[in-house]
């Protein structure tokens, strides 16, 4: 279930190929410049159990990478390539990388990077030319031969959390122990549960960097599939390679169907899509009309789940479930989930708390013990939570609420944001659309919604007032916004998810974003 077996089986088959460009990496070139690129870091000093990082956009390249720290037994911090100089530093110089890589596209955040960050790497490998302190990647590997360690051993990768709403953490979690080509019940699952096979075609949209891509991305190739990598996100370009490409599976965000589902019918329908049997959605919860919407234009192959970059457990869903149980992210496959109030009880079905999980994979923050205790649950049971709020209803079906982190208390009342967002992100007028909670001197907080407005959509008293009025019609009273901003663009990753921290910073004043 690596490179090399695939290599032997099919050396041309291509690996990746990248929806925009078109370059292409095939099995054989994977095996043999992972495999390079592996000795390279050995030669370098380093052995199993070492960390190394990468810094680069949606590259050719970037798989390449991640295979030559998988078969060396090391682990992989993959940076988010939109952050500055001076985040990208802390994370470099949190997860104690001793090499460092990078592309010339990212050459001025990497120009950036100070003594302290770089303190502890011994060597800076740049693709696509390097700048003044780095060597040429190219140079690297083409100088190492490209016969398997001697030493080969299953490396893990150490990615870190967002920072949506504090500065973000790396998730170290234990390095396997299996051996490379071992199917484990994990990648048993996949073929089991999704249909994951040699001649499957997977479609990534989204940045290779974040936790869920970076993994469906190994794991197709583990199978010996065929990876269509975008460089970054469009509606309508995600519809052209699912065509052209014979796609059959996929991975996605919620806000995605909704950019898809907003296209104009010419361009969203009457597509050629009958090859597309698997489309794996998480990261955020659904609005129920969105994902509603999605079964009835692509048939009922939604599959959900609902997990963390933590590993600590995870709940599944299918399109056939969730029609019976709109709303829902499933029940666990393994383990359990046990929702728990603030003293650690739980609690009846049906009231929201927060989600733990029992039997998971164990994990801990990287620097941040007092974050890894706050992780467990306050009984010692050997429970872990995400910081999310959800409860499960009789039947065990979960069904998320909010981050607890976003939740709103105004007038000493629970709000959860996410239910605002999504009866507001469907009308026809918006295009995001992000609620948070400001400062009130009577209620202590109070509900704005911040409003990216859709194209051509004038943002003024009007509108504000439509909005208001539409949320009045489907919320109670107490939960709808008090008042609407807009901005002209939302600041969302590229994942998808809301960098809330910056909006309520805003607020709050830097460095103080209120309760939660």
């Amino acid at each position: 279930m690596y490179p090399g077996i695939h290599a032997r089986a099919h050396p041309d088959r291509p690996a990746v190929v990248m929806a925009g460009s078109g370059a292409t990496l095939t099995y054989a070139e994977l095996d043999a410049r992972s495999t390079r690129l592996a000795r390279a870091w050995r030669q370098a000093g380093l052995r199993r159990g070492d960390h190394v990082a990468l810094l680069m956009e949606n590259h050719v390249r970037f798989m390449e990478v991640v295979w030559a720290a998988l078969r060396s037994g090391l682990h992989l911090t993959t940076i988010n390539s939109y952050l500055t100089a001076a985040e990208v530093g802390y994370i470099v110089a949190d997860c104690g990388a001793r090499s460092l890589v990078s592309s010339a596209a990212k050459a001025d955040t990497a120009a950036g990077l100070d003594d302290d960050a770089l303190a502890a790497v011994e060597t800076r490998w740049m693709i696509d030319g390097a700048i003044a302190g780095w060597d040429d990647y190219d140079d690297v590997v083409a100088s190492q031969p490209s016969d398997p360690l001697d030493d080969e051993s299953a490396g893990a990768t150490m990615l870190y959390s967002s920072g949506t709403t504090g500065r973000p953490k790396g998730v170290l979690k234990p390095l396997p122990t299996d051996g490379l080509d071992v199917l484990t019940p994990a990648l048993a699952a996949l073929e089991r549960n999704y249909g994951f096979r040699s001649d499957m075609t997977y479609l990534s949209p989204a940045p290779m960097y974040h936790a869920a891509p970076l993994a469906f991305v190994t794991n197709t190739q583990r199978f010996g599939g065929t990876v269509v990598m975008m460089e970054r996100f469009d509606a309508r370009a995600s519809l052209d390679l699912l065509e052209r490409h014979r796609v059959t599976h996929s991975q996605w965000v919620p806000t995605m169907f909704v950019r898809m589902l907003k296209l104009d019918p010419e361009e969203r329908l009457g597509r050629d899509l009958a090859a597309h049997e698997c489309a794996i959605h998480a990261a955020a919860p659904c609005p129920v009309e969105v994902k509603r919407q999605m079964i009835e234009w692509w048939g009922p192959i939604l599959y959900e789940y609902y997990a963390g970059t933590e590993g600590n457990g995870s709940t599944t869903i299918t399109s056939e479930e969730w029609l019976a149980h709109p709303g829902s992210v499933g029940r666990p496959r393994s383990g359990s989930v046990h929702i728990l109030d603030e003293t650690g009880d739980e609690v009846p079905p049906g009231t929201p708390g927060t989600i733990y999980f029992g039997g998971g994979g164990g994990f801990e923050y990287h620097n941040d013990p007092e974050k890894t205790a706050a992780s467990r649950d306050p009984g010692g049971r050997g429970l872990t939570t995400l910081g999310d709020v959800g409860y499960v209803d009789d039947d065990g079906w979960l069904y998320l609420t909010d981050r607890k982190a976003h939740m709103i208390i105004s007038g000493g009342v629970n709000i959860y944001p996410q239910e605002v967002e999504n009866v507001l992100v469907l009308h026809p007028k918006i295009a995001d659309v992000a609620v948070i909670g400001v400062p009130d001197d009577d209620m202590g907080e109070q509900v704005k919604a911040v409003v990216q407005p859709a194209d051509g959509v004038v943002a003024d008293e009007h509108l504000e007032r439509e909005l208001l009025a539409h949320c009045r019609a489907h919320l109670a009273g107490f939960k709808c916004p008090r008042s609407i901003d807009f901005e002209a663009e939302l600041p969302r990753l590229p994942t998808g998810k809301l960098y809330k921290r910056l909006l309520r910073d805003r607020y709050w004043g830097e460095g103080g974003t209120g309760p939660g």
